[in-house]
């Protein structure tokens, strides 16, 4: 089997030093934003960021593979690396990082136009047309090899203690998991099939990760179904609680490790942001969880059976927005929606890393959902148009203006105060 490097390209014999033992930074506040813009995104102060990382897009294809490209290896194979790719990842990190931002890297898997590519990082169950996000190829030989060697130029470049590049703090391998049709396509599969699968997926990233920083940290990702399923079809998705019980499972079974949770708890209803009308319950047999019932994750992560060394996993909120409806009230039910949510999360504590909020702008490629703290300029996908209501609530997160700032949005939630969102 061909390497996707040309034969005549030679890898360097560089030794990585031993890993980096800088703890894991602590912030004033959970704040944190998926970065479309980054100057916008430093004016909010924001204290955290995710960035999305396509694993396909940092691998040159074989026409492209020239002497003396960076390469990266493992098993005996070696891989041409796309340094325009590094690159354009180099330019959104570093202005980040360099200003004490947290950084989140989401590790996923597209279609490569490339066939090459596209085997050689592609679960190869999974379906040719269905799905966004791909599981990744830990299967075969060569595409195995090739998930070690790219999670290990990731950790190398960005997650160790040379930050020239910038650093990144975290990594999200692949994404809402419990739907695997839609966001991790690996083909039709029961929960104990896409548990194995994950775990081990997860495990390699983490073995990549923890070769430079001992305290980086690795989480699974889920979407807000949690006995609930995303699709009837039991081979599409899964009850997330179910995943999460069988991926702790199996990796007790092979040995234990520090991985943590990435959740998505939007509200029931994604076209509705008013998640306080969510009909959740505060047990672990909620069918949902948002933001109105958070605690049932903390109290979930507190089981013996979720502990490592004798603590809870780490909790982080990933990904999640709320929708302007075309109510007329809609600016103002957005702002309250996050109000409500920010006040739900601080009251997690320390139990929290980050609350990242979805979206920065308008996206008119996500179902005619509008989750932006920016609206988009008509005609463009993304291009930011005007500031919303909920931008400049977000701006006072975390600081002296946050109570007078959240205070008018009480009336929109039904509360008199936010004592009353209490943890049950």
């Amino acid at each position: 089997m061909r390497s996707l490097l040309l034969a005549c390209l030679c890898l360097s014999g560089t030794a990585w030093a031993a890993p980096d033992a800088t703890p894991y930074p602590t912030t004033s506040s959970p704040k944190g934003i998926q970065v479309q813009m980054i100057p916008d995104a430093l004016e909010l102060g924001i204290h955290h960021a995710t960035l999305n990382l396509r694993l396909n897009a940092l691998l040159a294809s074989e026409k492209e593979a020239k002497p003396g490209q960076p390469t990266a290896s493992a098993d005996g194979f070696v891989f041409a690396i796309n340094q325009k790719s590094v690159e354009a990842m180099d330019r959104q990190i570093k202005p980040l990082s360099d200003k004490g931002v947290v950084v989140t890297l989401i590790v996923t898997t597209v279609r490569s136009p490339d066939e090459r590519i596209r085997k050689l990082t592609i679960h190869p169950k999974a379906d040719p047309v269905k799905g966004i996000t791909m599981a990744s190829d830990t299967v075969t030989p060569e595409g195995r090899a090739c998930y070690k060697a790219l999670t290990d130029f990731i950790a190398h470049r960005w997650s160790a203690d040379d930050a020239t590049h910038g650093r990144a703090w975290g990594w999200i391998v692949s994404n809402e998991v419990n739907s695997h049709h839609e966001w991790h396509q690996m083909g039709p599969a029961t929960a104990e099939e896409v548990a194995l699968q994950y775990e081990d997926q997860v495990r390699l990233a983490w073995e990549s990760l923890r070769r430079h920083s001992t305290y980086a940290r690795i989480y699974l990702s889920l979407e807000h179904n949690w006995t609930a399923k995303n699709n009837r079809d039991p081979l599409q998705a899964c009850p997330g609680r179910t995943l999460l019980e069988l991926f702790a499972k199996r990796a007790r079974e092979r040995g234990d490790f520090d991985w943590n949770l990435a959740f998505h708890p939007y509200p029931a209803n994604l076209r509705d942001p008013r998640t306080w009308l969510d009909k959740v319950s505060f047990n672990d047999n909620t069918p949902k969880v948002t933001f109105k019932n958070l605690e049932v994750l903390t109290k979930k992560l507190a089981t013996p059976e979720m502990l490592y060394a004798g603590k809870p996993r780490r909790l982080s909120f990933t990904e999640q927005g709320f929708d302007v409806t075309q109510r007329a009230e809609a600016l103002v039910e957005q702002a309250a929606a996050y109000a409500y949510a920010w006040e739900k999360v601080v009251r997690l504590g320390d139990a929290v890393d980050a609350f990242h909020y979805h979206r920065h702008v308008d996206h008119a490629k996500e179902g005619g959902l509008r989750f932006g703290l920016w609206s988009n300029k008509p005609g463009t996908v993304s291009e930011p148009d005007q500031k919303r209501p909920i931008w400049f609530l977000f701006k006072s997160a975390g600081t002296a203006e946050w109570k007078a700032a959240a205070e008018p949005y009480l009336k929109t939630c039904g509360l008199k105060s936010w004592d009353e969102l209490k943890l049950r």
